[in-house]
């Protein structure tokens, strides 16, 4: 079966699923399906026998009943939290008071205030707090595997991945998913940040990514440049508009993402802002004051 196959076949991939992936990983998909999670959440549960638990998922009784009854018979020696948005961590906290296992991981989310995009970051998780907080190239060891830390910020500044040498395998979080790209919104998502990661990413030798939603990314190396390029291609896209004209972050949006779910028409608007900040910093595009999703854009 291909990449593609896995990512898009629903029934393998299907709200509350548990599935042996490879010898030391099973996935449990959470029941948070939206346009923004796919079909939902990735779990994973590592090891066997005495096993850690990497994101939780969001606050749900369903979710919780779902892990201990996957885990049924074993030991949570350790839950793992890649970052603090909302459909990852909130379900440490209940999975901790139901097992005793302590919390590891990302570091909380510093809330930024008053910050220039115009938009207060309301999708973390503010009543995260580890128990102990891992940093590049922490390793948390079990019964019969371990887990080493890679910080890679850009989707959000305290984002880890965790590579799980026993498989050559890296749990890539958000920051690297199969069935989607990645949203990197201002103010804690940061583009520079998000390409920085991926080229850190691409330095490695890891021969499978198992991300926080979708199916596995089995050819990674190539997978991120790719993605690399697509970031490069949509920063293109938006000096062409702005070449053509278009001085506000709606008129792009309503051209570059034409048919695109209105959903994630805000969503896609931060990306643009993300887009611009970087493009602003580095000097090719230029506004009056801060960037925001508001201001006006032209070229210098």
């Amino acid at each position: 079966m291909s990449n593609t196959d896995l990512v898009h076949d629903r029934t393998r991939l299907a709200s509350g699923d548990l599935q042996q992936v490879s010898p030391l990983v099973r996935r449990l998909i959470a029941p948070n399906p939206s346009p923004f999670t796919f079909t939902g959440t990735c779990t994973y549960i590592v090891g066997r026998g005495k096993v850690a638990v990497v994101d939780p998922g969001p606050e749900s009784e369903d979710q919780l009943a779902a892990i201990l009854g996957a885990v049924d018979g074993e030991t949570v020696s350790h839950i793992v939290v890649t970052h603090t948005h909302r459909d990852h961590s909130p379900g440490a906290r209940a999975l901790k008071a139901a097992t005793g296992a302590q919390i590891y991981g990302c570091a909380r989310h510093i809330p930024i205030e008053n910050d220039a995009s115009g938009r207060l970051d309301a999708s973390h998780d503010l009543d995260h707090v580890p128990d102990h907080e891992m940093h590049d190239g922490d390793r948390l060891q079990g019964a019969d595997f371990s887990l080493v830390a890679v910080h890679t910020p850009g989707h959000a500044s305290n984002h880890l991945c965790f590579a799980l040498p026993q498989e050559n395998a890296l749990l890539s979080g958000d920051h690297v998913m199969a069935w989607s790209t990645t949203i990197v919104a201002p103010p804690d998502g940061v583009m520079r940040d998000y390409m920085e990661s991926l080229d850190k990413l691409r330095a490695r030798d890891d021969a499978i990514y198992w991300p926080g939603h979708g199916g596995p990314v089995l050819e990674p190396q190539r997978y991120v440049r790719a993605l690399a390029h697509h970031r490069r291609q949509r920063e293109v896209s938006i000096l062409n508009r702005l070449a053509a004209g278009d001085s506000d972050i709606a008129s792009i949006v309503e051209t570059i993402y034409e048919g695109l779910d209105p959903r994630l028409k805000p969503a896609a608007a931060l990306s643009v802002l993300a887009h611009m900040e970087d493009m602003v910093n580095r000097g090719i595009a230029a506004c009056d004051g801060p960037a925001t999703l508001v201001a006006n854009y032209r070229k210098p």
